[in-house]
């Protein structure tokens, strides 16, 4: 009988010490004056006799784990920016029964600056003055000229095609004679250069 009233008095001797030390950081967690909390041999935290499943705060006690702030994600790598499609149309003009090409530049730098070239194509045209013959070989010349500027300017010629449509390929709208038809005609005297790549 003693032993069980030291039992007991020991018990309540633990319960009012330990509600006694209990933090209110720490509540319900029987702790020392440096405010840590008391484990049993085992590991385990010591609860005072008012700890409840809301004290459940401490660190390391009753499988609690401190939340942490999510590490952020990574920042994913910025993708390889995507090639784009760069397909465009110039038109080279000629002056009337001519093959003189004036300048290719804006074709080469554009051609010149795409990443991939996919296809670059001469199409040769002429007005309607003079025989179908004669029209669709002027219009090969103009075709062929621009081609060999455009080598010159240093577009691999790799992706070229060149045709000629003579005066098949109208798109003035003329009427009169003489001179003024000759400069109304001038939009059929051209080269059209269809460039098909990727910047």
């Amino acid at each position: 009988m003693k032993k069980l009233a030291m039992t007991a008095g020991f018990a309540l001797a633990m319960s009012m010490s330990a509600a006694a030390l209990a933090h209110p950081v720490n509540s319900g967690y029987v702790t020392d004056s440096g405010d840590t909390v008391w484990r049993t041999g085992f590991g385990e935290c010591w609860h005072t006799g008012t700890w409840g499943q809301d004290d459940a705060t401490v660190e390391g006690c009753d499988g609690y784990q401190k939340m942490t702030a999510a590490a952020p994600a990574p920042t994913p790598a910025a993708p390889a920016p995507a090639m784009m499609a760069a397909d465009k149309k110039f038109a080279v003009f000629f002056d009337f029964d001519s093959a003189v090409v004036d300048s290719v530049s804006d074709i080469a730098n554009y051609v010149n600056g795409l990443a991939t070239v996919k296809s670059i194509r001469l199409i040769g045209n002429a007005d309607p003055i003079g025989s179908s013959a004669y029209n669709d070989a002027l219009s090969r010349r103009r075709a062929d000229n621009v081609a060999a500027a455009l080598r010159s300017a240093g577009v691999d010629s790799n992706a070229m095609t060149v045709d000629a449509l003579g005066e098949t390929a109208p798109i003035a709208q003329c009427s009169g004679r003489g001179a003024a038809l000759i400069s109304c005609l001038r939009a059929d005297r051209r080269v059209d250069v269809q460039i098909s790549g990727k910047k």
